[in-house]
Order: structure tokens, then C-alpha cells, then sequence
């Protein structure tokens, strides 16, 4: 598994120079935290946001995390936080590390880690991807940041991102600890993978499923692990991907804001249950502030009105699209950063 890792990472870095150049990507081998985003902390000085790499044990796995603190903290003042859970596929070093460092400079005490199976994190196999761990995650990120020197556990609010956003959905429905609940560019992870990508797949549901059933027979017999996804595409292959999720998907992870813990494959047993699961199934059961954030140009849209119009049990609620952000867009561009930024500093400073 190591060996496999430095391998994906000398890839991901040969990709970086050789498709977008030195200055053309967020590099993570030149940040000390390996943070991929512009503007990411390379030190932590007096006075500013600092970065403090933490590990906390999770069912018995170990979770690898970021917290970030907002400037001048004092460990003996009460400040708000937030749990950031990152995209599918994503590590806590790209867009959630971003919108988390944003948010201490704001000030409250921000924390992203690594989904377990992935990223940093343990649990074998790796890039196992079920919704009932992606949901836990959420809950353990609240358990540890609520215990940090600092934080008002009254005034905890939850940030999920792309796929994030949709096990955010569902661990809010029962998790009454967060106050308030923000998505951007949600990602309705079951309803995409039993559906297919703009419900494209619907008359290969069932020939799908029995795939699952049988990579999930083969690691049991044989222990070898099957896995769908896997990105090792060239550029003429990802011009020819039919949404621009992906494509733009495949350039912000393989190439401008490459991790070497960062991957789109996942263990093919793990669709038995994304396939049964949605991020919309009993979504009445929010009761709490819920922002949704969207770009007006993202393909995916159609999965933050969706699950809107079926969180019927706030009053609290709206839905607010970037002008002329696609989904990934959101991830990067300054303006679309910003303009995020704004909305979510209104929305958590009145809800928490």
C-alpha cells in the first residue's frame, strides 16, 4: 500500500508539471501541510489562522484532521465551530481545507478530516465508500471539535461540499447538535450512483447491482478487492466525458489541485449500499437553518433543488445560486470562492 502511494504521488506530481506547469497548479509538494488550494497556511504565526494537524480514534479507526483556529485565538474564549465534510473522492487538503481556512479567518474554529477508508485515515480497505461511515465521519468530526479548547459546543454549526454535502443532509436529520447546516455544490451520492449522472443510467440499475453483489462475493472467497471508478484517463478521454462535472472534475483533482490521497476509484462492493441509500431519505427531519449553494451553470444543480424542495420541515431555508459557477468552479475560482464566503459568514453568523 505505501509503495502504491508514492507511485500515485510521483504520478500526480509528473501530471501537475506536465499539464498545467509550476505556476499553473496548486502544488502540494510546496506546502508543509500539503494543502493544495491558493493561500493555504505554510506556517502558523502569531496572531494569524493557524493549522493544527490532529488524529482522534473513530470506531477503532485512526482519523487524520485538520483544525483550524481563527486569529489572536485564546483557548479560554468560547468561539463558535465548524465541521467541513469534503467531496467524493476528495481529501481534506483541497476544497474543504479551503472553505474551512476561510471560515477561522472569519472566526470560528473550523475542522476537515479525512474520510475513514481514504485520504490519511485508516481503515482497510482502502476507498471503501458507504454512507453509513461518510455520515459517522460527520458525527465524529462534531464529537472531536466540540471537546477543543475553545469551542462553545452550543454554537456548532456543519459545511458539507459536493458528496459531503449530502451525508451533511443526513447526518443533520438526527445530529441535533448542529445549530445550522450550509452545502455547496451537493452531491446526492446514492441517488447519482443507483441513477447514474443526470438519472442517465436508470436501465442498467439492476445489472449494476448484481456487479456489486459479485466484487462483494469475490472479496470474501478470494480477498481480492474490485473498484469502480478508477481515473487514469488521458486528456483526449476526459475532453469526451458527457458531463462537465467530470471533465472539469478530472482537471481539478488529477492536475491543478492534485493530492496523492485524493481518488475517484472506490471498492465496487460499496455500491450495495450507496445504491439503496439517497441523501433526500427522510430529509423532513431537518428542523434546523438549512443554505444551499449551487452555481447557476452546474450540471449538478438539479440535486440541491431537489433535496431543497423536500426539506419541508424548516421553515428555514434557502437556496442560493453562484451566477455563472459551474460545480467545480465552486471549488477554486476566487470570485465564486468569495461569493460563497459571503453568503455562508451571513447565514452561520445570524444561525449561530
Amino acid at each position: 500500500m505505501m509503495k502504491r502511494k508514492a507511485i500515485n504521488a510521483s504520478v500526480l506530481a509528473a501530471m501537475i508539471a506536465a499539464h498545467t506547469g509550476e505556476a499553473g497548479a496548486e502544488d502540494y509538494r510546496r506546502n508543509p501541510f500539503t494543502l493544495t488550494y491558493a493561500g493555504g497556511i505554510t506556517k502558523n504565526e502569531p496572531g494569524q489562522v493557524n493549522i493544527h494537524p490532529v488524529t482522534y480514534k473513530l470506531n477503532g479507526l485512526e482519523i487524520s484532521a485538520n483544525v483550524y483556529t481563527p486569529p489572536n485565538y485564546d483557548a479560554k474564549l468560547r468561539y463558535p465551530a465548524i465541521v467541513v465534510a469534503h467531496p467524493n473522492g476528495g481529501v481534506k487538503e483541497q476544497v474543504a481545507g479551503l472553505y474551512a481556512q476561510r471560515l477561522a479567518e472569519k472566526g470560528y474554529i473550523t475542522i476537515a478530516a479525512d474520510a475513514a477508508y481514504q485520504g490519511a485515515s485508516g481503515g482497510q480497505p482502502r476507498n471503501v465508500d458507504k454512507p453509513a461511515n461518510r455520515i459517522e465521519d460527520i458525527h465524529g468530526m462534531a464529537d472531536y471539535i466540540t471537546g477543543y479548547p475553545g469551542v462553545d459546543a452550543a454554537r456548532l454549526g456543519v459545511l458539507g461540499i459536493c458528496g459531503g454535502g449530502g451525508y451533511s443532509l443526513a447526518a443533520a436529520q438526527t445530529d441535533k447538535r448542529f445549530k445550522s447546516i450550509a452545502t455547496v455544490s451537493m452531491f446526492n451520492s446514492g441517488r447519482v450512483r443507483r441513477n447514474g449522472y443526470g438519472d442517465s443510467q436508470l436501465d442498467t440499475i439492476l445489472q449494476r447491482l448484481r456487479q456489486a453483489a459479485t466484487a462483494r462475493a469475490k472479496e470474501m472467497t478470494s480477498g481480492d478487492i474490485l473498484y469502480a471508478g478508477d481515473a487514469n484517463l488521458t486528456d483526449e478521454q476526459i475532453a469526451k466525458l458527457p458531463f462537465e462535472l467530470y471533465r472539469q472534475g478530472y482537471e481539478y483533482y488529477w492536475k491543478t489541485h492534485a493530492h496523492p490521497g485524493s481518488t475517484f476509484k472506490y471498492t465496487m462492493s460499496s455500491l450495495l449500499d450507496l445504491m439503496r441509500w439517497d441523501a433526500t431519505d427522510q430529509i423532513e427531519l431537518i428542523d434546523q437553518p438549512l443554505l444551499m449553494i449551487a452555481g447557476s451553470k452546474a450540471d449538478s444543480l438539479y440535486l440541491t433543488e431537489d433535496a431543497l424542495a423536500k426539506a419541508t420541515g424548516t421553515k428555514d431555508k434557502e437556496l442560493f445560486k453562484i451566477d455563472g459557477a459551474t460545480h467545480i468552479e465552486t471549488y477554486w475560482v476566487p470570485k465564486y470562492v468569495a461569493a460563497a464566503m459571503d453568503k455562508l459568514t451571513a447565514f452561520y453568523a445570524r444561525t449561530l
